[in-house]
């Protein structure tokens, strides 16, 4: 009788959700037809097309692209260039041009910045480096320098008023805030430095800490710039109730409330710096349009990961982001095959495989501070970041055919409603926009290369497809990746691409950007 009733109470559910699309299917189809889209002299092509995007190529490109041959395709590192030898070849293959003065490589230099020598040091107990904290600041000293440790806690208005933080190292409590606005408060307060916690989990500071032990002799990666003297030392916050010798639920209460009460600490440090200039490369691929061939659509994905390990083990980057990457070579070849069939599309598209992604989005950076195509002719990005596997939230459900899409109306409130409608036309993917949330706590919008588009009012989307126990370890290996699904995303954002790339009206600008302008 139980199951009985479940198996109706499902069959009503599924009933719901037939009907819910149906009304759907009609509002999206109706409201693309309004904004433009020849929904019938494009179906039937753009089918044809689409279907050359297959799981045996997608396979095929990241068995190599995720291969222990390129050691995870680190930055600047010979794997990494040799990714980019490998989509280099591809473009010129398909027949694509190399935009950047006939070649197809934006070549940058970065700065990789070392610090071999820092010490903190509690009264006469030496901290370890990566291990007991972790140096995220800058600074290159000759001596070591010794300063009061004060608890500031919370870097509000009020505790900036109980704490007197000028000339002090400074005890900063910023779990679940952005780190960068309260250190830039505290040091405009005229800090010396900052020790710091972001995270409350012990775990996850140890896998950062051993991130930064294999990082110690590369360096981090960065554009070049002056030093500062801005020493920032990021702890547990195990270790900050250890350094200040307090229980945790104490310093937590202080942190809110009455930092004051917690005693100053005796501390000294040095920081010394090293720097070498590292040069990479974005790797770009373009395919002129027709009638409206001034206007660009950019397709992009990052094809860099990270370093091995300190153990010397391959972080293989399978998902992250292999899966984009190799996206957006099978998106490519669906365009240049239709070229190379007379049917070029009539808005120019942007292929690139973007650098320096898991430094702090630089290649991209790099890209729109340096366009090759001017930027207000750039009319949407759309960009693939882990696109290959099911993530927690969908672990467990059993039809899980979705992707996430975070962005479509941050910009514009077409481009939702034209993905909508290829979605339900084409692929019949869930589409999720959880993450449009203004009060995410994961700040997806911001953590990939989509966003430095964003930021210049170009409409953009990133596709992803979630979070995973492999991100980041030697666990995202190809034999994980879900490719007949991966496939269905890949052609869903095909057809996306190639109705912009063909509809008569570019998608407006009516939303806000980034930094709340129009």
């Amino acid at each position: 009788m139980g199951f009985r009733i479940i198996s109706n109470f499902k069959a009503l559910i599924v009933e719901i959700e037939k009907r819910r699309m149906k009304r759907r299917f009609w509002l999206v189809g109706a409201l693309a037809l309004l904004l433009g889209a020849n929904v019938s002299a494009q179906d039937a092509t753009a089918l044809k097309y689409g279907a050359t995007i297959t799981a045996e190529d997608l396979e095929r490109h990241l068995r190599y692209i995720a291969s222990e041959e390129l050691q995870g395709r680190d930055t600047g590192a010979e794997g990494q260039k040799k990714a980019a030898e490998y989509l280099k070849a591809h473009f010129q293959d398909l027949g694509l041009t190399g935009p950047v003065n006939g070649d197809y490589y934006q070549v940058f230099d970065l700065a990789a910045v070392s610090y071999p020598e820092v010490t903190f040091q509690l009264g006469r107990e030496k901290l370890e480096a990566n291990k007991d904290f972790i140096f995220i600041g800058d600074g290159d000293m000759r001596r070591a320098q010794r300063a009061d440790l004060v608890f500031l806690g919370e870097a509000t208005e009020g505790n900036l008023s109980k704490v007197d933080v000028n000339g002090k190292l400074v005890g900063l409590w910023a779990i679940g805030a952005r780190a960068q606005n309260v250190v830039k408060d505290v040091m405009d307060a005229g800090a010396l430095g900052i020790v710091i916690t972001t995270m409350e989990d012990q775990a996850n500071f140890d896998r950062l800490a051993s991130r930064y032990r294999s990082l110690s002799t590369s360096g981090r990666l960065g554009f070049e710039q002056a030093t500062k003297q801005e020493p920032i030392f990021l702890v547990s916050a195990t270790q900050m109730a250890r350094i200040f010798d307090v229980p945790m639920e104490i310093l937590k209460e202080a942190a809110r409330n009455n930092p004051e009460s917690i005693n100053a600490k005796k501390v000294s440090y040095q920081v010394k710096k090293n720097k070498r200039i590292v040069s990479t490369e974005n790797v770009l691929g373009y395919l002129e349009g027709t009638d409206k061939k001034d206007e660009v659509l950019v397709i992009s994905a990052h094809y860099d990961h990270v370093a091995p390990n300190a153990d010397g083990s391959v972080n293989y980057g399978a998902d992250d982001n292999g899966s984009g990457t190799v996206a957006v070579m099978e998106i490519a070849e669906a365009f240049a095959m239709a070229a190379k069939d007379g049917i070029r599309p009539r808005r120019s598209i942007l292929f690139i495989a973007l650098t320096a992604e898991e430094k702090g989005l630089l290649g991209s950076q790099y890209y729109v501070e340096n366009p090759i195509f001017p930027l207000e002719n750039t009319v949407n990005n759309f960009n693939i970041d882990m696109l290959g596997r099911i993530d927690y939230e969908y672990q467990d459900v059993e039809n899980p055919n979705y992707l996430y899409a975070i962005g479509s109306d941050m910009l514009s409130s077409h481009l939702k409603i034209i993905l909508d409608y290829n979605n339900i036309t084409y692929t019949g993917l869930t589409l999720d926009y959880r993450y449009d949330a203004p009060d995410d706590p994961n700040r997806f919008y911001y953590r990939s290369d989509h966003y430095n588009f964003a930021k210049y009012n170009i409409p953009s989307i990133f596709f992803f497809s979630g979070l995973h126990d492999d991100y980041h370890t030697p666990a995202d290996t190809v034999d994980k990746i879900e490719f007949p699904l991966m496939t269905t995303r890949a052609r869903l954002i095909f057809h996306l691409s190639w109705d912009i790339a063909n509809r008569e009206h570019r998608t407006p600008v009516d939303g806000t950007n980034t930094r709340g302008e129009r």
